[in-house]
């Protein structure tokens, strides 16, 4: 009965109506008003009413975690789809779907072996879901039930802007890689304040009608966004002439909801906001926002931790004052990294490659990882650190765990491959921890650093 519950509300919601990537993002040139959008949208309806009915037939006859893991593959079968769809309007159909709830629920638990702690919270697991998907806090609930062990949102600007003009993503399949000059689009504090106050909010009202008897002193998986963690990306505005004052806005506005904050300097979309990385102007905007934070009245937990991001196009001397900055002012964490603006091989043969924006993808996890494990050495592994860049498996999850990440990000990788890769990276990372004799993700943190 349980079973056939589940598939009513997935009748109910339409969970294979178009959620199941993130911007799949094709070539820019690609225009929504295709005269042959409407037989794309034709095929894409039978595809999805097969997938369901299919689905209703089998889940008559399976357990849960059979049919969940069914549904996660079923959406292997609609990425094709989401290619033939201009990229932003691929993006903004994904985020939608997911903010409905019309994407599948991981009902699995995760392997025992990488659930983790990391500042004082509990995380299922350490795959998480980068910064630039959910923008604006839209979906965080649908986008944790996906199986992420965090997600984080932004980047948050103070005030509303369109970001930069259109076309301003590009794909490139081949090499499975984004090249994007979104330049901080966003709709603002306010708006994402409101929205995290009213899922926040309502969250807490479903967990008390469930649970009213429960122990608060209950040790549990998540934060404030629930099942998960919530990350809050903070950024600023293209037209500021003071950044300090723009994260100490966001501090003020949206910390109360995040588990942890992240100050981005490191878009290389935006117009100076690479310099803020240097070793003066770096640890003149931490400490105003450490000031920020601290200043606020914060409950037993205290204020959430504060991470940088940084760009992985950084000289020894650059890494070494940020690792410097991190240990003085005893930052609580680093992501390591954001796009680059270089264009390595093969992409750099690629017509595509000419185009302004930060890369991301597979071609930017070697960069990235190498510049992680200099990051892990130089900061004696004291600070946690977010790898990111080019994860596209658990064995690329677990090669960054070993370079010095305590947790993992992706994204294009997700663009790409959809739902489906998220149990499947979990898996092989639960294998190769196995695999090598460790008993946790701790184990294994900077195995290749010592």
């Amino acid at each position: 009965m349980a079973l056939r519950k589940i598939f009513r509300e997935f009748m109910k919601k339409r969970v294979l109506s178009p959620p199941l990537l993130t911007a799949r993002h094709c070539s820019s040139a690609a225009a929504t008003k295709n005269p042959h959008s409407a037989k794309k949208g034709r095929l894409l309806t039978g595809a999805t009413i097969g997938l369901v009915i299919a689905g209703g037939a089998y889940v008559s006859t399976v357990d849960e975690a059979t049919f969940c893991s069914w549904l996660f593959s079923a959406t292997k079968l609609v990425n094709p789809f989401f290619a033939l769809l201009d990229p932003e309007v691929a993006h903004r159909l994904a985020v939608s779907a997911a903010a409905r709830g019309w994407v599948p629920r991981e009902k699995r638990p995760d392997p025992s072996n990488i659930g983790l702690e990391v500042w004082g919270r509990k995380f299922s697991n350490p795959i998480g879901l980068a910064a630039g998907f959910d923008k604006n806090a839209e979906a965080v609930d649908g986008l944790l039930a996906l199986g992420f062990g965090f997600v984080e949102v932004g980047s948050v600007t103070p005030v509303p802007q369109e970001g930069n003009p259109k076309p301003r993503i590009f794909r490139l399949p081949w090499e499975g890689a984004i090249i994007n000059r979104c330049g901080f689009n966003s709709e603002g504090i306010v708006a994402v304040a409101k929205r995290l106050g009213a899922q926040h909010g309502k969250r807490k009202l479903d967990e008390t009608s469930r649970n009213p008897s429960s122990s608060t002193d209950e040790v549990k998986h998540g934060g404030k966004a629930g099942p998960g963690i919530l990350g809050v990306n903070l950024g600023k505005n293209k037209t500021s002439e003071d950044a300090a004052a723009d994260y100490a806005q966001g501090v003020h506005t949206l910390s109360q909801y995040a588990d942890y904050l992240v100050i981005n300097v490191s878009s290389p979309n935006t117009p100076g906001l690479r310099m803020l990385q240097g070793r003066k102007q770096l640890k003149d905007l931490v400490k105003k926002v450490q000031a920020a934070r601290d200043e606020m009245q914060w409950g037993e937990e205290g204020p959430p931790p504060l991470l940088v991001k940084i760009a992985p196009d950084l000289s020894k001397e650059d890494l070494e004052d940020i690792a410097a900055v991190a240990l003085a002012l005893r930052l609580d964490g680093l992501i390591i990294s954001n796009t680059t603006v270089s264009r390595p091989d093969p992409v750099s043969k690629n017509p595509v490659a000419v185009e302004v924006g930060g890369l991301s993808g597979k071609p930017l996890f070697n960069l990235s990882t190498n510049i992680l494990k200099e990051m892990y050495v130089l900061t004696r592994g004291k600070i946690p650190l977010i790898g990111c860049g080019g994860v596209s498996s658990g064995r690329e999850a677990y090669q960054k765990i070993r370079a010095g990440a305590t947790l993992v990000q992706l994204y294009t990788a997700f663009a790409y491959g959809g739902p489906a890769l998220i149990p499947q990276i979990k898996a092989e990372l639960a294998e190769c921890l196995e695999r090598d004799g460790f008993k946790s993700v701790i184990e294994a943190v900077g195995a290749d650093c010592r």
